[in-house]
């Protein structure tokens, strides 16, 4: 899609990654081997997923994070890909002597995937480009939850600047983690916000962290939908729509994309969380990770025209 100089600027933070997707028919039992019918060379990283998606439902997107050593293919592979997009690929740090992630990922017929990914431990100790430069003409900025160390200072300053900091969290957080508070929203996959609050139910869970945090809470839960509390403190859910899902490999990413889109152009979280919702679905629809995310047009028309799934949207005390 062509982009509109009006379209807000967001900038996304992470490391990106070079994934090897396998299709398979079933994830092979431990010491055994199995065939792949298929198999995809693609770029991931759940902040570049983000990116990606960004940009195909009309953002101006930039990325800033780090990468391996300029000598390794991985990050040639990377930067084509990103430049293929139109994502601005200026604040991205190459590290000497580092190695790009690089992950191998099986995926079963029902979209379920299962994967193993080798970061390099050096990569945490990157140092970003100035905030100056990293915010300027920003109108949102999207996190993953794993870079605090060396995305706190940013997101800090962010906020100072009242630009809103969205943090997509796919794993358990620390409850000392600072980005807990330094986000203006938390975007959770449900079993990782439990196991952060220590609270088997997504309701408690909710109410736990609100007590840690003045940021807005949500968690996704696949096509169960998304869970969130509204400003008065009462629970919400925002319908999944009803998709036949093949790849569900970046589809929370696609979704945090497509929320922080939505905050940028204005739109309140219940209007931005169902246009997510709708982002998310579509690319579950086919292969091909977070380079499956849709094009605007697709999201829209989803929007117009799709039922949905799940328990509705009013509140549930």
């Amino acid at each position: 899609m062509a982009q509109l100089e009006a379209a807000p600027r967001i900038l996304c933070v992470g490391i990106p990654v070079r994934d090897l997707t396998f299709r398979v028919a079933a994830v092979p039992a431990r010491g055994s081997k199995a065939n792949a019918t298929h198999l995809a060379e693609i770029c991931g990283g759940n902040a570049l997923n983000a990116a990606i998606a960004i940009a195909r439902l009309g953002g101006r997107v930039a990325f800033a994070g780090p990468m391996g050593d300029i000598r390794e293919t991985s990050s040639g592979f990377i930067l084509a890909q990103m430049a293929q997009e139109g994502i601005d690929t200026t604040h991205i740090v190459r590290m000497p002597d580092v190695t790009t992630p690089v992950s191998a990922i099986m995926i079963e017929p029902s979209g379920e995937r299962t994967l193993t990914i080798y970061r390099d431990p050096r990569l945490w100790t990157v140092k970003l480009p100035d905030a100056e430069k990293l915010l300027a003409d920003c109108r949102a900025l999207l996190v993953e939850s794993r870079c605090a160390a060396f995305a706190i200072s940013l997101c800090t300053e962010a906020r100072r600047r009242g630009i809103p900091v969205i943090v997509g969290v796919d794993r358990a957080m620390a409850l000392q983690d600072g980005l807990l508070t330094a986000a203006s929203h938390l975007l959770f996959a449900s079993e990782q916000m439990q196991e952060t609050a220590g609270i088997a139910d997504d309701g408690g869970a909710l109410r736990c962290l609100a007590g840690l945090t003045p940021a807005f809470l949500a968690a996704t839960r696949g096509p169960n939908g998304t869970i969130w509390l509204n400003e008065t403190g009462a629970l919400e859910e925002t319908p999944a729509f009803a998709v036949e899902a093949v790849d569900t490999l970046g589809a929370g990413d696609v979704f945090h994309g497509a929320f922080t889109l939505g905050l940028a152009e204005g739109e309140h979280v219940r209007e931005a969380l169902r246009f997510a919702a709708a982002a998310a679905a579509l690319k579950c629809t086919r292969h091909g990770g977070g380079l499956a995310a849709p094009q605007r047009i697709e999201v829209e028309e989803l929007l117009r025209s799709a039922p949905v799934l799940g328990a509705g949207g009013g509140p549930r005390q």
